[in-house]
């Protein structure tokens, strides 16, 4: 069974950094990507960044030059590095790993990343 466990979130200021965390069980899985979304409150969950097994990655508009994806294929973690943070980017962080021959999303259970002005 896998199992995705995010670490790192937290409270920082506005125009500090956070570094999430997220290690998937089962060193035998492969997955295609791995990424993050996130869900403020009261708006519906959203992608953050995504990352393939070769290292291609998407961002959302939002987060280009500020947030950076980085992934460790051996170890099964994908991490999010976040700086220059807005309050607007107060949300729940949502590890995701995706397995496309089998058309199966795993997520995490969320961690908490908020931003104070």
């Amino acid at each position: 069974q896998v199992q995705l466990v995010e670490s790192g979130g937290g409270l920082v200021q506005a125009g500090g950094s956070l570094r999430l965390s997220c290690a998937a069980s089962g060193n035998s899985i492969r997955f295609n990507a791995m990424g993050w979304y996130r869900q403020a409150p009261g708006k519906q969950r959203e992608l953050v960044t995504t990352i393939t097994s070769g290292g291609n990655t998407v961002y959302a508009d939002s987060v280009k030059g500020r947030f950076t994806i980085s992934r460790d294929n051996a170890e099964n973690t994908v991490y999010l590095q976040m700086n220059s943070l807005k309050t607007r980017n107060t949300a729940v962080y949502y590890c995701n790993a995706r397995i496309n021959i089998i058309m199966r999303d795993y997520w995490g259970q969320g961690t908490q990343g908020i931003v104070s002005s």
